[in-house]
């Protein structure tokens, strides 16, 4: 009976789930497989472009880039964190909040102030004499990076920070007493509790990362096209739909492996990972 009573309790939330996100993500791949060029036509029309291929790729590494260096920064931030004095704690999470009060377009209209020809960093740059003629960094790989790690890296802190506190001090300290360095209790007790923030932090920024727009498109340009610019080109521009849907089947395929991919890595740090 209580079993029954579960099911009852979590199918109006499952029906909402399957209508409005299983059913048009299933729809969307359909459409790709009852061309009249055969169930596989467009696959092969997009591996055998060798402009998609590159924008593939170029997607996959500055996901995985944004991915690694946000675990990387949020990581350390976190622990710094975690470790604060209660009022200190309060505000060091109230700053890594603040950047998302503000909206992605915003904030990447902002990068474009500060990496532009004309912009903060670049004028910055020659008045202090390093350079003698401003650099190009909109339109690159480079600033892309930069502006989605910027982005995410507060979804990662915020993620990070509950799990480091919840990992007991008696390890830390039971590690300590029983002759471990600082760095061997870091990597041997605090790094493999953490991973599964860190698992759940990286398929965030991963996935965000991956399917991206509104960055790609104002940092990026023509010049560093991504799947979801692309996505859009092929839907609103030439008004193909069937292309924009094996773009989308494409890029739902590959999200998957990279999570699992994840969760098996996860599972190789800590056994007890789920």
């Amino acid at each position: 009976m209580k079993r029954f009573a579960g099911w009852t309790l979590a199918s109006p939330a499952t029906i909402l789930v399957v209508v409005f996100l299983v059913l048009p993500v299933l729809a969307t791949i359909v459409t790709t497989f009852t061309t009249p060029a055969g169930p596989f036509a467009t696959y092969f029309a997009f591996f055998g472009s060798g402009f998609r291929r590159t924008v593939l790729f170029r997607t996959i590494q500055v996901s995985l880039a944004v991915t690694a260096i946000s675990l990387v920064i949020g990581f350390l931030t976190a622990y710094v964190v975690s470790r604060a004095p209660g009022w200190l704690k309060s505000i060091l999470i109230i700053a890594a909040v603040f950047p998302l009060l503000t909206g992605v377009v915003v904030r990447s209209f902002a990068w474009l102030i500060i990496l532009g020809k004309n912009g903060i960093l670049n004028s910055t740059l020659l008045n202090l004499g390093l350079i003698a003629e401003p650099f190009q960094m909109l339109y690159t790989q480079g600033a892309v990076i930069v502006a989605m790690v910027y982005l995410f890296v507060p979804l990662m802190i915020l993620t990070l920070v509950g799990v480091l506190e919840s990992i007991p001090d008696d390890l830390i300290q039971a590690s300590s007493s029983l002759g471990a360095k600082p760095s061997a209790t870091f990597m041997q007790v605090t790094l493999p509790l953490a991973v599964p923030g860190l698992i759940v932090g990286a398929v965030l920024v991963f996935t965000g990362s991956f399917t991206s727009y509104a960055t790609p498109q104002l940092l990026g340009g023509e010049q560093v096209m991504m799947m979801g610019t692309l996505m859009y080109q092929q839907a609103m521009v030439t008004f193909d739909w069937v292309a924009a849907s094996t773009i989308a089947a494409v890029m739902v395929v590959i999200t998957i492996a990279i999570v699992a991919l994840m969760n098996a890595v996860a599972r190789r740090l800590n056994p007890m990972t789920v």
